[in-house]
């Protein structure tokens, strides 16, 4: 089993004007966090792409650059790269020159993004939201797959033999498929022979039992060996030495964060017994002392089968001291034991496979 993070860089707003604040602290502390999670043995970390305010990455693969100078074992991936937006060359260039960068460490967590804001600002259409990401997705596996490359589609321009440079040092540059749910979305990765990130940041997560089924199920028919394509669970999170004092910290950003993202949605707000029922054991955030996350990930381990786990510690603005302790935790008392109790029955499973063959 991987243990790893996933962040979003989220910032302080000011709260009259709504403008980011401190976003260039906020990248630094980033850097310390991927330092941190080297250091303590956790295998992943990951960085959204957002265009708002509220998130201080828009381009992950720099960022991940800055940590790979800073890192040598740890895995650095997006998460996820809004691929519909954007143009495939230069995601597959970005992150194969971070893969040369870090010696081989780089993946792509391709997904369509659970924000628009980048649609209207790269001249996207926000009608042809499934389309583009489709058609962006083909070009991607496309140029992974040769370094010269002929292909046409409806909303980039034609390449005509073309070389794409450099090539990463893995062959081939691990893809993930970010999905929420979503049966075609699930299928397509299978399909496609690509690893799946389910998030799952609410309700009970034993819902999508039928989900991570169904992957597998159709990679088969697909003719590929589902127990070559690693799954991971993408979930929200906090962790200090006693669970009700992490509840007690996390609450507070977290419910502002989602209330305000729920506002543009139409949600109603976050309330602290929500907050506390998804923290039980059949509830979906990993918020609490370190053996409450081993519970909970062994937990969904049996539901799912999953070969990874990754943590979303910051959905809202928390101090940096905090969140360097809560690396700290899930790299040398969480990480060790889900590892030693998942190995036991794993076998040939697909875990640590997402550089290779499950990838291909």
């Amino acid at each position: 089993m991987e243990i790893g993070l996933y962040t979003f860089a989220e910032t302080r707003l000011d709260p009259t004007t709504g403008r980011q604040l401190a976003a260039g602290e906020r990248l630094r502390h980033l850097v310390e966090e991927m330092e941190v999670a080297d250091q303590v043995g956790l295998d992943v970390f990951g960085i959204g792409e957002h265009h708002r305010p509220d998130y201080a990455v828009s381009a992950p693969a720099v960022v991940l650059a800055a940590g790979a100078a800073r890192t040598e074992r740890i895995r650095l991936t997006s998460a996820v790269s809004v691929l519909s937006s954007d143009d495939p060359v230069r995601v597959f260039q970005d992150f194969a020159t971070l893969d040369l960068l870090s010696g081989g460490r780089a993946e792509i967590m391709a997904g369509r993004g659970s924000f628009t804001e980048s649609f209207p600002l790269f001249g996207q259409d926000l009608a042809d939201y499934d389309e583009l990401f489709a058609e962006k997705l083909e070009l991607l596996l496309k140029v992974r797959e040769s370094e010269r490359v002929t292909w046409s589609g409806r909303h980039r321009p034609a390449i005509q033999d073309r070389l794409v440079l450099p090539r990463p040092e893995q062959q081939p540059l691990p893809v993930w498929l970010a999905v929420g749910g979503m049966p075609q979305s699930v299928v397509r990765a299978a399909t496609l022979g690509l690893p799946m990130a389910l998030a799952i940041i609410g309700g009970a997560p034993e819902r999508f039992k039928p989900v991570v089924e169904l992957y597998r199920e159709a990679a088969a028919r697909a003719g590929h060996d589902p127990a070559t394509l690693p799954v991971s669970i993408n979930a929200h999170g906090f962790l200090a030495e006693d669970g009700e004092r992490a509840a007690d910290m996390a609450f507070p950003p977290f419910a502002e964060t989602m209330t305000r993202i729920g506002r543009e949605r139409g949600w109603p707000p976050t309330t602290r017994m929500q907050f506390d029922a998804e923290r039980t054991l059949r509830g979906a955030l990993f918020v609490g002392g370190p053996q409450q996350v081993i519970d909970k990930i062994l937990y969904q381990h049996e539901l799912f089968g999953h070969q990874r786990v990754l943590i979303q510690l910051t959905v809202g603005p928390m101090p940096h001291a905090d969140v360097l302790r809560a690396i700290e935790l899930l790299g040398t008392e969480v990480a060790p034991v889900v590892r030693r109790e998942t190995a036991a029955g794993a076998g040939g499973s697909a875990g640590g496979m997402a550089g290779g063959d499950a990838c291909s």
